[in-house]
């Protein structure tokens, strides 16, 4: 999609829950507070739910509306907010704690050649958590992008994993008013 289209979509109502998503702060809420980006941020939720616990955030989207949304909400103010896109930006080398990418879906060659320079962001022991809808999700979950070809799956994030410190790597399920959804995780540490 184009940053054109996901301003349409910000523009007509909010598109998830203000919270974070739940697996996501089960997995960062016990880590103390560095410097993190969360690309492909949309409406912010992941960089309010962040910063409200000490860190210091950037979030980074095409859209201007899905930014402006996020601007807009309680605590704004302590997230920096850069409209761009994912695939050009660019943060300086060894300078994040935490990289978060969380539903963004590209083809998967954008995909894997995009979460592996983050991984050059990372300070030594910096984590990367990525979060996305698994390729199984089309046949036997619910929810999500219809588009196989830029869904997550184990294998295809295998070549991001073989760069960090892995904790997990797996299809995760996650309940939904609708049902069960597939996603698949990633989380890592870049090595000492």
């Amino acid at each position: 999609m184009r940053a054109a289209e996901w301003d349409e979509r910000y523009a007509e109502r909010r598109q998830w829950s203000a919270g974070a998503n739940a697996l996501i702060a089960s997995l960062l809420e016990d880590l103390p507070p560095g410097d993190a980006v969360d690309l492909a941020a949309g409406e912010g939720r992941h960089a309010l739910w962040l910063a409200a616990r000490g860190w210091r955030v950037i979030a980074v989207d095409f859209s201007a509306v899905g930014l402006a949304r996020g601007r807009s909400q309680p605590g704004a103010d302590r997230v920096a907010w850069v409209e761009a896109d994912v695939l050009s930006w660019d943060a300086p080398a060894s300078s994040l704690d935490l990289v978060l990418v969380a539903y963004l879906h590209l083809p998967e060659a954008d995909t894997v050649a995009l979460l592996a320079r983050t991984v050059g962001w990372l300070r030594p022991g910096g984590r990367l958590v990525v979060l996305g809808h698994d390729v199984a999700n089309v046949a036997s979950g619910v929810g999500g992008p219809q588009e196989p070809a830029i869904l997550y799956s184990v294998d295809r994030l295998a070549p991001v994993a073989e760069l960090l410190d892995v904790d997990r790597l797996e299809q995760v399920r996650r309940s939904t008013p609708d049902g069960v959804a597939l996603d698949t995780l990633l989380q890592g540490r870049r090595p000492r």
